[in-house]
């Protein structure tokens, strides 16, 4: 068998936080899930989204160490469109969510823009221009 990419893992600081996030921007997120250590979302194609705990990653790693610096990775979420990479980045950031890159026409033919989550990765909107 060849290894195959299955699923992306989020450590969080703060699983209610970042679950919030990720369900405003459309992710299906089980009820409750703010109560468990570890939670998982499928995603369109197959692959799954996971949050751990900070504390469940320390229980299985005691010398792990968030990592420093700028994030070397982001997720990105398609709109349908570019008015709705606009309408998508206005509603986090008015939730309150931090914008680092308001939405602009990107020459490589996308509507883009670019937002952190409560854990300060990267995740980015886009859509085709034309």
């Amino acid at each position: 068998m060849t290894a195959q990419l299955d699923c992306l893992g989020l450590v969080t600081t703060d699983l209610a936080a970042s679950l919030a996030f990720y369900r405003s921007l459309g992710l299906d997120i089980p009820a409750g899930a703010e109560n468990q250590p570890h939670v998982e979302a499928p995603l369109p194609g197959g692959l799954r989204l996971m949050w751990d705990t900070l504390d469940v990653v320390r229980s299985l790693n005691p010398d792990w160490t968030a990592p420093s610096g700028s994030p070397r990775i982001a997720l990105a979420f398609r709109c349908a469109d570019p008015a709705e990479v606009d309408a998508v980045h206005e509603r986090m950031v008015a939730a309150g969510h931090r914008g680092t890159t308001t939405p602009f026409d990107a020459p490589w033919g996308q509507r883009y823009a670019s937002l952190l989550d409560p854990d300060g990765n990267g995740v980015d909107l886009y859509a085709p221009l034309g």
